[in-house]
């Protein structure tokens, strides 16, 4: 004879009836101040996991604090390290440092001008510019 849950909704998942039954099975057969064998926690915190602890708990009838910290632990122990969800992220945020930028004029004894207009560049660039605009020949 299956054992009726009476906080039981009538649209409740097949996995929870599957471990009520044994749940309930325990219930009658053990002895008085007798633990729930682990292999029944680990089914309730696996569903804890999918339904949430206090719905589990509350079909069940288990404690929720004891449900809740063995489906941590599960938890813990289930997800390998390079899954778990990082305790820290730094977020990259766009930099409020100005890009560097100048204007610089230059003009030779011959007359020929040159106006460079540096956004980012280093002053290696404005040398190698400066030296081919004295070299060049007018």
């Amino acid at each position: 004879m299956e054992s009726r849950n009476p906080t039981a909704p009538p649209d409740v998942p097949a996995a929870f009836r599957v471990v009520h039954r044994q749940v309930e099975k325990w219930r009658r057969s053990r002895r008085r101040g007798e633990p729930m064998p682990e292999s029944l926690w680990a089914m309730a915190a696996n569903l804890a996991g999918k339904h949430g602890v206090a719905r589990v708990a509350r079909y069940l009838r288990l404690d929720y604090y004891s449900l809740k910290d063995r489906h941590e632990v599960m938890s813990r122990q289930g997800i390998p390290r390079s899954e778990k969800k990082p305790a820290f992220v730094e977020l990259a945020l766009p930099s409020t440092v100005a890009v560097p930028e100048c204007i610089v004029e230059l003009e030779n004894p011959r007359g020929s001008r040159m106006r460079i207009h540096l956004k980012g560049a280093g002053v290696p660039d404005l040398t190698v510019l400066s030296r081919s605009f004295w070299d060049a020949e007018s």
